[in-house]
């Protein structure tokens, strides 16, 4: 589980394919801190620890996760957004997030208001339902509150902090995110559809 505050940016510095994809990236966070299986929340996917060394961490990744999230367009140098698992007893800042990516969005526009940058995304069809005004939603792993919903948008806020300690401040109108939708919502509406 994690909370969705980003609290390092690394970069991709290797992939290999061969069967799964194995993905290495580098971290600020003290590597011989992290066991081995370990999870790793990375720009929304929640990845396991295979292998490390100084400053960098591995991760397989399956076919399944590449047809669901943005990963599929990783390149070596990459930047993604890093967040380890929460503990307990650690500050519950953001929302509940599991590292499960529902879905990939696309950010539509982008534009400045306030100090802040206003970013409206487009969300596939499915999951659009799910977003709600003033609920929470994680974007590349970044735990934000949905401003409104229009039929298949929805729009976010992002302060200058946000902007500079994640890598939403480097996105461009038509990039790709992973969504994850607010997991209470996910089961309030399975509760919906078994009880019909």
């Amino acid at each position: 589980m994690f909370t969705g505050i980003v609290t390092d940016i690394g970069n991709v510095r290797a992939i290999a394919a061969d069967g799964d994809t194995r993905l290495e990236i580098t971290t600020t966070f003290d590597t011989s801190a992290i066991a081995i299986g370990a999870s790793i929340c990375c720009s929304g996917a929640c990845l396991t620890v295979i292998d490390k060394g100084s400053e960098w961490f591995a991760a397989m990744v399956s076919a399944e996760t590449l047809s669901k999230t943005t990963l599929s367009d990783w390149q070596v140098g990459t930047p993604v957004n890093l967040e380890r698992a929460l503990r307990m007893g650690d500050e519950l800042g953001g929302h509940i997030v599991s590292g499960h990516v529902d879905g990939v969005g696309t950010l539509d526009a982008s534009e400045t208001e306030g100090d802040s940058t206003r970013m409206i995304f487009e969300a596939p069809s499915d999951l659009i339902r799910f977003i709600a005004p003033k609920g929470s939603i994680t974007i590349d792993g970044v735990s934000l509150t949905v401003n409104d919903v229009t039929d298949n948008t929805f729009g976010i806020n992002v302060i200058p902090h946000t902007q500079e300690a994640t890598t939403l401040g480097a996105l461009s109108v038509g990039g790709t995110v992973n969504l994850e939708i607010d997991m209470l919502a996910r089961y309030v509406a399975r509760l919906q559809d078994t009880s019909t």
